[in-house]
């Protein structure tokens, strides 16, 4: 087929453009001998420049990309070790509430090997030196855990059993008498300890987080704030009174449960940083070979 005269230079021009536009660079015209000494053309000039002009941006946008991943890394293995330090919890506490029952006296000096430890406990109840412990919230509703001294025959250190739980409107304070049963008790539950330190100083009055003598107030189980109150040495372990945990008349405050098994939301919650993560090193090279290919 016989080529008609100027058809491949009429097409010149636009693969050029075409070309340059795509690939910044410059195509030699069929059948043309290039130039010893090529002029500088602008337009080629230009297209370098924007190339480069483009590097700075890129880089950037790899930069935020990698920084918000590995923020959100650490922020997934962050949950994960929770979730392991949750696991291990929950093991402890399923060795401690299997075993059998003790009396609270014999338990070891060393809380942290009784901590949750399953203990019966008797003995005469001081309900003059009743604490409040608030504010304490149950289905919804206000109010406090009845803390009250049991006296151990043969010692002068008294045990505060956690009798369970009384409405509240204010969740701060209630009646006393109403709330009073037996005065020598038998009780069994599982022993939590003094965890918190709310700064009581002896012979100072009680900061206000820590609660308030005069009402006998306890807003943190501080050992120390709680023997201020009451007036006398306490043992360092706490009864969370479980027996007799059926539904009462209203003189009677709402046995504790037990404490609930389960690994919280964790694993979800690490998951969806790891999420997080790819999503931001996808989206980054995404958007910085996009930038690229301008």
């Amino acid at each position: 087929m016989r080529k008609v005269p100027g058809t491949v230079g009429a097409d010149k021009p636009l693969l050029e453009r075409f070309v340059r536009r795509r690939f910044c660079v410059t195509v030699a015209g069929y059948g043309e001998q290039p130039r010893t000494h090529p002029r500088r053309n602008p337009r080629v000039d230009s297209c370098v420049t924007m190339s480069h002009s483009r590097t700075p941006r890129v880089a950037l946008t790899l930069t935020v990309a990698l920084i918000v991943a590995a923020v959100c890394i650490r922020l997934g293995f962050w949950q994960t070790s929770r979730l392991t330090a949750r696991q291990a919890y929950n093991a402890t506490l399923i060795a401690r509430l299997g075993e059998p029952s003790v009396p609270v006296g014999t338990l070891p000096a060393d809380t942290a090997t009784g901590h949750y430890r399953l203990v019966t406990a008797h003995g005469a109840m001081r309900y003059d030196r009743d604490i409040v412990w608030a504010p304490r919230m149950r289905y919804g509703s206000p109010g406090v855990n009845l803390l009250t001294p049991m006296v151990m025959p043969g010692t002068d250190t008294v045990v505060l059993v956690n009798r369970g739980w009384a409405y509240s409107p204010d969740a701060k304070s209630v009646v006393f008498t109403r709330w009073r049963e037996g005065d020598t008790l038998s009780v069994s539950g599982y022993v939590e300890i003094w965890g918190q330190d709310c700064g009581a100083a002896a012979g100072a009055s009680l900061p206000v987080l820590c609660g308030d003598s005069a009402t006998r107030l306890l807003r943190k189980l501080d050992r120390r704030a709680a023997e201020r109150i009451v007036g006398f040495p306490v043992a360092p372990y706490l009864i969370m009174q479980t027996s007799d945990s059926v539904l009462h008349a209203d003189s009677v405050p709402a046995r504790v449960e037990q404490p609930i098994l389960d690994e919280g939301s964790h694993l979800g919650y690490a998951l969806q940083w790891f999420g997080f993560a790819t999503i931001a090193l996808v989206g980054g090279v995404a958007l910085a070979a996009r930038e690229r290919s301008r």
